[in-house]
């Protein structure tokens, strides 16, 4: 017998289309602590669709069965405590899944400062007819920090209405949809020329508080910030700094630090930002998406095949 256990968030569905799994396949879903407690070391597949900050780490059991945990995220910052990443248990994530969403979203973002529809919306609620000039988007410069699926396909949109996409990925590298490549190293050096910074990094040890008061510094002051990635690649404070002095033109933010964003917090009533609640890859139809995905793995792990979209838990 095969034990699967989802962990969901309280009130939450299991995924749709784990309904019927194949025979000698038990799947249970929890949200209580106590009950993931009692579970996980019996358990020996876990498909985690809640991650509340170190429930899972402190539930983790020193003796267990547990030979594969699945994310249904692309990102699995919050998955990598120390008894799992020094583990032999199998991570894999929902990576493909958001791709399409995340790069639409971007590519609605872009277009929403090119064409200042925050003006439009302003002026409109005030009923004043007032006629400006935009931007176009053919020929300009998106520096998109994060060059793996997600990036590529923003890479993918944002190229094919002419603008020129450069990537920021650990090390330099041809990368399909890029015009190239370059190094986290030399992130410095190809900020001072994009008008668009596109964030779709995962949060690591070397992506946390990347961008912050130094590097803002360093863009231009019309350039846009769009964040889909994780809120702490971004220090929130420089954020709200550099754009209360004009230091950057505005900023998109699916995602922040810390998250929800609090009441009265100075993002909320910025005329040059667009806030959006951590749901840019979130389309209609996605929980069936993930769930599919995890099916279709999960026929390979019964298969004795490998897994795809594995994780290296050393690099993550």
């Amino acid at each position: 017998m095969t034990r699967i256990l989802v962990l969901v968030a309280p009130g939450e569905s299991p995924l749709p289309g784990l309904e019927a799994l194949p025979q000698g396949v038990e799947l249970t879903t929890v949200s209580a602590e106590a009950e993931l407690r009692e579970r996980l070391p019996n358990t020996d597949i876990l498909v985690v669709t809640d991650f509340r900050t170190g429930l899972l780490e402190r539930c983790w059991p020193a003796q267990h069965r547990i030979k594969w945990v699945h994310a249904t995220s692309a990102g699995v910052d919050a998955l990598l405590f120390p008894a799992l990443v020094n583990s032999n248990v199998l991570l894999t994530n929902a990576r493909g899944v958001f791709d399409l969403g995340i790069a639409e979203y971007v590519l609605g973002a872009v277009l929403l400062f090119a064409k200042d529809t925050l003006g439009n919306l302003r002026h409109q609620r005030a009923q004043q007819w007032q006629h400006r000039e935009t931007e176009l988007i053919r020929g300009k410069q998106a520096l998109i920090i994060g060059a793996g699926s997600i990036g590529g396909e923003v890479a993918r949109l944002l190229g094919a209405l002419g603008l020129e996409v450069t990537g920021v990925a650990r090390s330099a590298r041809e990368a399909p949809n890029f015009q190239q490549v370059v190094a986290n190293d030399d992130l410095d050096m190809y900020l001072p020329s994009a008008d668009y910074v596109v964030i779709t990094a995962p949060l690591t040890a070397a992506t946390e508080g990347l961008i912050n008061r130094r590097r803002l510094a360093l863009m231009q002051s019309h350039a846009v910030l769009i964040n889909v990635g994780r809120g702490a690649v971004v220090v929130t404070e420089d954020l709200v700094e550099a754009l209360q002095q004009q230091t950057i033109a505005g900023a998109a933010l699916d995602v922040v630090e810390p998250e929800p964003l609090p009441e009265q917090h100075a993002l909320w009533e910025m005329p040059n930002v667009m806030l959006s609640a951590h749901m840019s890859g979130d389309f209609v139809g996605w929980r069936r998406a993930l769930g599919e995905q995890f099916k279709a793995n999960l026929a390979r792990w019964l298969a004795g095949e490998d897994l795809f979209n594995q994780v290296d838990k050393g690099k993550a």
